[in-house]
């Protein structure tokens, strides 16, 4: 038998599973639902190779449940159909015992395809156990969506990596019995992009390519591995520089650059809504109010090339990017949320000011509940000055308009009303 390395020394548990302390640890969300003996439905959202699979078959086991997978590449509303049935004869309605139905890749599903299982999960005949590498707001059904929980993933970091190649060392039926040192690991780690799957793979070609006694170096690796054949891999490391390359033209203002690398994952066959979504990102992270009209081009692009697919949205997706680079550009917007956010996590639930108040009973009236609140429209200027912030962190500024046209009439603006206040 041919067994892979990766299949070999697959986690039987959740003791052995390396990484995702924040579900699988001894506090995690998972361990808890596992040792309740009760499990949601849920979808399992991260990178490729990071142990989605593994997870779901430990849930599984641990829970002592029947376990039924599909593959969204390869299967139809038939084949749901009939393991759904199987499920409703294997295990009893409205119990802890219900099967599990895992769904690897469920964004690959049609709307038709995740309808079908609505009734099952909604029904408890089934607890769905989904993977996902792409955001599931966007590729899930909001009906099944809300019926499931969705947790993510983290990607594995280096120690996470260098750990899985200790344990094939140490554990693995064949390459525990080779002599075999690892010297180098970068040239692993940055080949299999984090994916890993791909690290074991890689990891077990190099060894079995070796006359013992081998010493894994990076240089050996490079020899062994033809880094030309990895053209674009939609869910590898590719794909990640890629759009990452694709992402700091548009920021730093080249057309050209952006179009060479929008037709890179065009060829490579990436998903025109993944590409959709970035500019929809940096519309608004990297633009943002220097032109607000690039949040309006980056939405309709979304919407129309989500409507006609490839090959003609390749044309509406270079005209967003052209727009997108050769646009102004400001952060401001994404500064300032960020500032807030920070400052929340510090100080807590400050208390709403009282003139800020919402007062619909005459109770909160009483208790000075939206008192003294001064409405903007009944003043000549549409503005009176006010305190909006809690007297905690009053007079803290968040937002600096960027140094562009719109922009800087925005700080003129703000400095007329705000001149004593916030120092624009």
């Amino acid at each position: 038998m041919n067994e892979p390395l990766a299949e070999r020394i697959r986690p039987k548990n959740l003791d052995d599973y390396i990484s995702q302390q924040h579900l699988v640890g001894k506090n995690g969300a998972l361990t808890q639902h596992i040792k309740r003996g009760v499990i949601p439905s849920l979808i399992l959202w991260g990178p490729p190779g990071i142990g989605k699979t593994t997870l779901a078959t430990i849930i599984a086991e641990e829970s002592k449940r029947p376990f039924y997978t599909l593959s969204a590449i390869n299967s139809g509303v038939k084949d749901i159909r009939d393991i759904i049935n199987k499920a409703k004869q294997s295990g009893g309605l409205f119990t802890s015992k219900n099967p599990i139905l895992f769904i690897d890749e469920i964004h690959r599903f049609s709307k038709s395809q995740q309808d079908s299982l609505l009734g099952a999960v909604e029904k408890g005949w089934v607890t769905l156990i989904g993977a996902t590498t792409e955001n599931p707001s966007f590729e899930v059904i909001p009906a099944l969506l809300s019926r499931c929980q969705v947790y993510i993933l983290n990607s594995f970091n280096k120690a996470d990596l260098e750990a899985l190649l200790e344990r094939a060392l140490k554990t693995d039926s064949i390459v525990s019995k080779k002599n075999v040192i690892i010297k180098e690991t970068e040239a692993l780690l940055r080949i299999s992009g984090g994916d890993a799957r791909k690290l074991l793979n890689i990891f077990e070609l190099v060894v079995n390519s070796e006359d013992e006694p081998i010493t894994i170096t990076n240089d050996l690796v490079l020899s062994k591995v033809q880094k030309n054949t990895v053209l674009y891999d939609k869910t590898g490391e590719q794909h990640y520089d890629i759009v990452s390359a694709f992402i700091k033209s548009i920021r730093g203002s080249d057309p050209n650059g952006a179009v060479y690398w929008l037709a890179r994952m065009i060829e490579g066959g990436e998903d025109v809504k993944f590409i959709a979504r970035r500019l929809l990102i940096l519309a608004s992270e990297d633009i943002g109010n220097a032109n607000p009209t690039a949040l309006i081009l980056a939405n309709n692009t979304f919407q129309a090339v989500t409507t006609i697919g490839f090959p003609e949205s390749r044309i509406i997706l270079s005209q967003c990017a052209v727009y997108l680079a050769s646009s102004p550009k400001s952060n401001a917007s994404y500064e300032a949320i960020g500032k807030a956010q920070a400052l929340v996590k510090e100080t807590g639930d400050l208390s709403v000011p009282l003139h800020l108040r919402n007062a619909p009973t005459k109770l909160m009236k009483e208790l000075d509940y939206g008192k003294n609140y001064k409405y903007a429209h009944s003043y000549s200027t549409n503005f009176a000055t006010e305190e909006f912030l809690p007297s905690e962190i009053e007079n803290t500024k968040f937002y600096e308009p960027g140094n562009n046209t719109r922009e800087n009439s925005f700080r003129e603006f703000l400095k007329k009303l705000w001149k004593n206040k916030y120092n624009y």
